[in-house]
């Protein structure tokens, strides 16, 4: 039997760095004014001053529709005042997935062993989720999330309890896995996400999934289709070459900040990620990708000119511009007022981005 999840939602909600914060703060913060200061860390430091064509791109921003539930391809914007999704509050009622933890060895990896990196780790921890609605023996969809975005707190799991329940989504299994460590340019984290390359991708299909079927009893289906990749800052970046490099194992993908910047560079890629949006995409044919991409008004670099190669929202406002020119299946959310994966934002976007990112999806 075929089962179409086309259907849009409704409301929204939370991942990114913040799908691994508590977002049960105060009522008071979830509105709280998002400030214009950098991560240092992650190469937000202002490098180049805003010219007069930066200013002019940015302002093409006023222009967007608002964001509304099933909204189709285009941009958006929504903001300033924002408002987290129930989607991910625990339901009485509803079957709870099965989650469960590992552990993986840096000294037992053929991909990311003990580096040495600024921050290299000797563990990493992966979470995997399994839906109550599993049949064992079928290949189940899956979630692939950078830097175990929504694991602490069971916020993606809770979210998936819900959006399954309520046939907004197939039954999908979620393998939240955590960085090598560091942060930036030189960290382990930062070779793993911020380069421009397919090993991450082959790292997670022969170190990771083949694992999490044998240990939990699950089938990971193979159809690039039914699989996605999330993430957020690095982690979104790192994303979508996930599914860049390997269309063949993922069509579906969604980014919050996505840092498709100068951090990690090299011959081939001489300005890093920002070459997806300068180059890589527009001088190659179209994938077969479906992308949900997200930044903020105040996001990493919003002051610093296109010349440093390290402004998230005019990288992100040009992947946008670049996906639209290609053909692709795509929505771009500006966020007004927000910072860089702000955690207002993602907890009243979630549900609503999942559900578009599988539109369309049909089981076989």
């Amino acid at each position: 039997m075929t089962t179409n999840f086309a259907k849009p939602i409704c409301a929204t909600a939370l991942f990114c760095a913040a799908l691994n914060l508590n977002l049960a703060s105060a009522a008071d913060a979830i509105n709280a004014p998002a400030t214009n200061t950098p991560a240092g860390g992650r190469g937000g430091r202002v490098q180049a001053p805003l010219i007069a064509a930066d200013q002019a791109e940015i302002a093409t921003l006023a222009d967007f529709p608002a964001w509304t539930p099933g909204a189709g391809v285009g941009n958006y914007f929504i903001g300033p005042m924002y408002a987290p999704a129930p989607e991910q509050t625990p339901k009485d009622g509803v079957p709870k997935g099965k989650v469960a933890t590992f552990t993986l060895n840096a000294a037992d990896s053929k991909f990311f062993p003990d580096t040495g990196l600024r921050g290299t780790t000797p563990t990493r921890r992966v979470t995997v989720y399994i839906p109550s609605q599993y049949v064992p023996g079928t290949p189940a969809p899956l979630i692939v999330s950078c830097d175990a975005y929504g694991a602490r707190n069971n916020q993606l799991p809770n979210i998936l309890d819900n959006m399954i329940a309520d046939h907004r989504l197939p039954p999908i299994v979620a393998v939240m896995i955590a960085n090598g460590g560091g942060d930036g340019p030189g960290s382990e984290r930062g070779l793993e996400y911020d380069t421009v390359w397919g090993k991450y991708a082959e790292f997670v299909e022969a170190e990771i999934l083949p694992k999490v079927e044998k240990d939990y009893g699950v089938t990971i289906t193979k159809d690039p289709d039914a699989r996605m990749t999330l993430g957020g800052s690095s982690g979104g970046s790192a994303a979508f070459s996930m599914a860049w490099f390997h269309p063949e194992l993922y069509h579906r993908v969604l980014t919050y900040s996505g840092t498709y910047v100068a951090q990690v560079r090299d011959a081939e890629n001489p300005h890093g990620a920002w070459g997806y949006h300068e180059t890589l995409i527009p001088n190659n044919p179209a994938k077969p990708l479906r992308v949900w991409l997200e930044a903020g008004e105040h996001d990493n670099g919003a002051a610093s000119g296109s010349a440093g190669f390290h402004n998230w929202l005019i990288a992100n406002i040009r992947m946008a511009e670049v996906l639209k020119a290609k053909g692709y299946q795509y929505e771009f959310i500006y966020a007004k007022g927000a910072g860089h994966t702000d955690g207002r934002t993602i907890a009243q976007t979630y549900p609503q981005a999942l559900e578009w990112v599988w539109q369309g999806y049909q089981a076989r």
